[in-house]
């Protein structure tokens, strides 16, 4: 029966997504993103667990929030008074608000990191990939204040590196990795869309790499992670440099986006936000270090790969193959277009 709920919601979510991106009016897509809000928050609520359920009660308040200021937004900019038709300006920024609010992106975080620390693996990779999709396109779709979003990807960048670093949950320095990355793809989404839409794909690759291998471990925690993984020194080897990709550090495929998004910043002459987002990126890449540095030098006494504990060898060497030689053969394949 759990099953057949899980399908039904996840069904109803993917086309809650796609009525919000494919809608002709504000008001078809304001439709979509409820649709999604109410087929995710029954996905969320696990049985036999409260604390999924507490985080589905905090992303439903949130997302309820981000819905009203959208709706109230609609209204103003749909209105044919000649007073409020002159607020126009204060409208659009209402609603470029209620979608930042929506995806999480900082300094209106405040839900995310406590909303993804009672979910399971599953529900948290599709908290951070799929969810964020239909607030990014409205947001791409919208009149956009070059101020206001300048400013929130200054955020990203300082809120997520500098809170990011106090966690040993895995579930939180995701949700912080994730602010980071939204950030990245608000700078790459200003200037050319299809940047933004590589850039989601990468991170989306990288992201159910590392996730498949939580789950698959089933680990919420550092401390987890050191003693599990120690037994498995492939599944180290790559989930060292996954996080690593996740980071942006060449030679991985996590640094195209970066490096594509860096060139568009420059091109456009918003040479003062790519430095800041190079410099501030780095305080983020200081907690990655400190994960993957952590995993690579506690080790317990097991070098040896034992066969019975091997997690599907050759599905995780296929599964991150892309991720590990991708940006090489990119690399190439744009030397013969």
């Amino acid at each position: 029966m759990w099953f057949l709920n899980k399908m039904l919601f996840g069904s109803s979510l993917a086309l809650g997504t796609m009525i919000a991106i494919s809608a002709y009016s504000w008001m078809g897509m304001w439709m979509g993103l409820e649709i999604n809000l109410l087929s995710f928050v029954p996905l969320m609520s696990m049985p036999k667990n409260s604390y999924s359920s507490e985080s589905a009660l905090k992303y439903f308040i949130a997302q309820a929030a981000a819905s009203t200021m959208l709706l109230l937004s609609l209204i103003i900019l749909s209105s044919k008074s000649p007073f409020i038709a002159s607020k126009a300006d204060y409208a659009s920024t209402i609603l470029n608000t209620s979608l930042l609010l929506k995806m999480g992106a900082a300094p209106l975080h405040f839900w995310f990191p406590e909303v993804m620390e009672g979910l399971s693996w599953l529900n948290a990779s599709i908290l951070l990939t799929w969810q964020k999709i239909a607030p990014m396109v409205l947001l791409i779709y919208s009149n956009k204040t070059v101020l206001l979003m300048v400013s929130v990807i200054i955020s990203c960048m300082l809120i997520s590196g500098i809170l990011g670093q106090n966690h040993l949950s895995l579930r939180k320095i995701m949700a912080y990795s994730s602010i980071n990355h939204i950030g990245w793809m608000i700078a790459a989404s200003l200037f050319m869309e299809i940047i933004w839409l590589i850039y989601f794909l990468i991170y989306t690759i990288i992201n159910l790499n590392i996730v498949i291998m939580f789950k698959k471990l089933n680990i919420f925690y550092m401390k987890q992670l050191i003693l599990s993984i120690s037994y498995e020194p492939l599944l180290k080897l790559f989930f060292i440099l996954n996080f690593l990709s996740l980071g942006g550090l060449p030679p991985f495929l996590g640094f195209m986006p970066k490096w594509l998004t860096i060139q568009i910043l420059s091109e456009n002459q918003f040479f003062s936000l790519a430095v800041v987002m190079i410099i501030a990126t780095l305080m983020t890449l200081f907690f990655y270090m400190r994960v993957t540095f952590s995993t690579f030098v506690l080790s317990s006494n097991s070098l040896i790969l034992l066969p019975q504990n091997c997690l599907h060898k050759s599905f995780i060497m296929t599964a991150n193959l892309v991720t590990l030689a991708s940006l090489i053969l990119s690399t190439l394949a744009f030397n013969f277009l």
